[in-house]
């Protein structure tokens, strides 16, 4: 069964990477699909698979480089009808052991220079299938439109009608009154 924080799982061990590194192609299946799908908020995902590269990076640590690629299936904003959007995601992560993070973990830097600080190997594992649902996520898109949607704000018939009108009214009355 899969759990519903971690809906697809494909961990790799440092200790089972080669000196020259591993390709992996994955592909997910329709259980999975359909629990990132669920997960992502999403109306459905006929397609996802990451092509990874997965090298050693020092002597305890690993690099992450590839591509996620998916089809989904959302609803757009405007016209409400069912769309169907392309991603593909670039992945390039570095995995440390947390002791080697130190007090960097914990440093914000939102310079225009700021470098992506590793990310936390544990126990000597990194979870491509989390790599992959988190970098499909982020390529969704949030507020998806059909080709051609435009939405145009209603006309206002009765300009009196907006929510502070009674505010309003109440203020021009007191302005009257000289109060």
């Amino acid at each position: 069964m899969i759990a519903p924080s971690r809906p697809w799982s494909v961990p790799v061990r440092l200790d089972e990477i080669p000196d020259t590194g591993l390709h992996l192609d994955l592909e997910a299946d329709a259980g999975v699909r359909a629990a990132v799908a669920t997960a992502a908020g999403v109306n459905e995902v006929p397609h996802l698979a990451a092509a990874l590269d997965v090298t050693r990076h020092g002597r305890d640590g690993l690099r992450v480089v590839g591509t996620v690629s998916s089809r989904v299936r959302q609803t757009c904003v405007v016209t409400l009808d069912p769309i169907e959007n392309e991603i593909e995601e670039g992945v390039d992560l570095v995995f440390v052991s947390p002791s080697a993070l130190g007090p960097v973990a914990h440093e914000v830097n939102l310079g225009a220079e700021a470098i992506e600080p590793p990310e936390p190997l544990i126990d000597g594992v990194v979870d491509l299938g989390a790599v992959a649902t988190e970098f499909f996520i982020l390529g969704i898109d949030p507020y998806p439109r059909k080709p051609g949607a435009v939405f145009d704000p209603p006309i206002d018939a009765d300009a009196g009608s907006h929510p502070f009108a009674a505010l309003a009214a109440l203020r021009s009355g007191r302005d009257r009154s000289g109060s």
